[in-house]
């Protein structure tokens, strides 16, 4: 979950985190922090980490006070950064934001023309989508800015202080004012100064539905968090059936160049044949046409697997100069197993679908609360402390305090449709789990099927490589020896070829039935990225 390394140089001592910081992982950063020298400048590299929970932030905070300087990237890493920093950060990431500039720009300059294959694994290419897609950047801002809604909910329940102050000038009438004139007195007051300054306050003492709303809102922050979790789900999803679209079109250049291979070496067989008055014109001829057909494959299969590279590295968001290689060419052929719960129970309860929706049944359960909650009085408590006078010499402290009871006698049904509101939406949303449930059921006994089924299927294709392969060793020496014409052999490397793409078929539909597995029961990032 979270990975902590240490980079000592003459200069300063980066301690880069990798990965969530989280409740007990942001304690090791805290001894990690703690260990390292104080005698030169520590840098805390946080462009690698995901996510920052508050337990987090207390740990940055102290590591700040302590001299901590931060290296960001993404929105809301610096976000939360330059709350914890403020104005203190900005010369040192100033400095360091240009520095990385510079470096990208001489890199750039050197590499632009015939710049390094990056050589990606499956776990790598996960790792890379999951930190520069743009919808998981979207979700992680959407835990953000739920997490804001739930403060400004819990300021609901706070006292609210403020700080009032005013100077003004007034001139009456009286006869508007009493209703008639007053013997004796002039037809006005004023006109006079008056000044007032001072604070007040609000305080709720007992109010259900604001309490209603700030468990709304840290409902939907865990709603915020399985939309995130889907999203990053469906991401992980994505690339691996791309990557492993990439091996099989790799697998199938292999196949395809071995082939020719031994085409080339059948013809040249039976061309030293024909030469030596062995062999016949007509033999030569199939064998010359069958290289060329195999060339004609492998020409193919080479156009597939850039396709797919090409497709890999637009997913992965990279430069389209940018060549990708694939580090697991070797580990296609590897019939991994799937070391994970694949129950159905477990899928229910890891499915980032059932999250999101059991988060929204919660959220409309508390809303249809908070509209019952109204027909409950609320009290509230109001007050105000000033200097009032005419001059600052004659102000004198005021003060007025007021509770504040609101009995709702009648509101002329409208609670009474909230409330019925909220009870259908919670029904809807009750046929929407029982459907996703069953939907869940089925993916799981489909893909666990399918897997076991593929599982067969590349056995028996291996089997039928082999035999393919001893059937061209056969049909060769036949042909060698004279007994038969290369007919035979010619039809060995046609059953060779289909076997070797029977095989290959095989071993993809092993490997996206196991992804298709993870998916189903909601551990594709566990699987795949961890």
């Amino acid at each position: 979950m979270l990975k902590i390394t240490t980079h000592d140089d003459p200069a300063a001592t980066t301690i880069q985190v990798e990965g969530k910081l989280v409740g007990p992982w942001a304690k090791e950063l805290e001894q990690v922090w703690s260990s390292q020298p104080a005698d030169k400048a520590r840098v805390v590299d946080l462009t690698s980490t995901l996510f920052i929970d508050d337990e987090g932030k207390r740990v940055l905070t102290k590591l700040f006070r302590e001299g901590a300087f931060f290296r960001t990237s993404g929105p809301l890493t610096c976000s939360i950064v330059s709350e914890i920093t403020g104005e203190r950060q900005r010369p040192w990431r100033g400095i360091l934001i240009h520095s990385l500039a510079l470096l990208l720009a001489a890199s750039f300059a050197a590499r632009a023309a015939d710049p390094d294959p990056m050589k990606l694994t499956l776990r790598a290419a996960v790792d890379l989508a999951l930190k520069e897609n743009p919808q998981v950047v979207i979700a992680n801002l959407t835990i953000a800015q739920t997490l804001e809604n739930q403060n400004i909910s819990r300021a609901g329940l706070l006292p609210q202080i403020n700080f009032e102050a005013n100077q003004s000038l007034r001139r009456e009438n009286i006869q508007a004012l009493f209703g008639s004139k007053v013997p004796g007195f002039p037809g006005h007051i004023g006109p006079f100064w008056a000044t007032q300054a001072g604070p007040t306050g609000s305080a709720p003492i007992f109010d259900l539905t604001a309490w209603r709303r700030w468990q709304e809102s840290k409902e939907n922050v865990n709603g915020s968090r399985a939309q995130n979790q889907m999203v990053r789900e469906q991401n992980v999803q994505l690339v691996v059936s791309q990557y492993l679209g990439c091996l099989r079109a790799s697998a199938d250049v292999k196949a395809a160049q071995s082939r020719v291979d031994l085409a080339k070496a059948l013809f040249d067989q039976a061309t030293d044949m024909q030469k030596s008055g062995v062999g016949t014109g007509i033999d030569t001829l199939r064998a010359n046409v069958q290289y060329q057909n195999e060339r004609q494959r492998l020409i193919d299969a080479e156009t597939e697997r850039k396709t797919a590279l090409f497709g890999l590295a637009r997913l992965l968001n990279l430069p389209p100069q940018q060549p990708v290689e694939l580090a697991d060419e070797s580990e296609f052929f590897r019939t991994q197993d799937f070391n994970a719960d694949q129950s159905i129970e477990r899928a229910f309860t890891e499915r980032p679908e059932m999250k999101t929706l059991a988060s929204q049944i919660r959220t409309v359960a508390l809303q249809k609360q908070e509209a019952q909650d109204e027909r409950i009085p609320k009290l509230t408590l109001t007050g105000s402390w000033a200097l009032q006078g005419l001059t600052p010499t004659t102000m004198i402290p005021t003060y007025d305090y007021e509770a504040n009871l609101q009995v709702p006698l009648f509101t002329g049904g409208r609670i009474k449709a909230q409330t019925a509101v909220a009870g259908i939406e919670l029904k809807k949303l009750a046929q929407q789990e029982a459907d996703l449930r069953d939907q869940i059921a089925l993916e799981v006994k489909t893909s666990g099927s399918q897997l076991e089924a593929a599982r067969s299927e590349v056995d028996v294709a291996n089997q039928g490589v082999d035999l393919a392969r001893e059937e061209v060793v056969q049909a060769r020496d036949r042909f060698q020896a004279g007994v038969a014409n290369n007919i035979e052999v010619i039809t060995a490397q046609d059953e060779l070829a289909r076997a070797n793409d029977n095989q290959i078929a095989a071993l993809y539909r092993y490997s996206q039935a196991r992804a298709d597995l993870a998916r189903a029961t909601g551990q594709m990032e566990t699987l795949y990225a961890k």
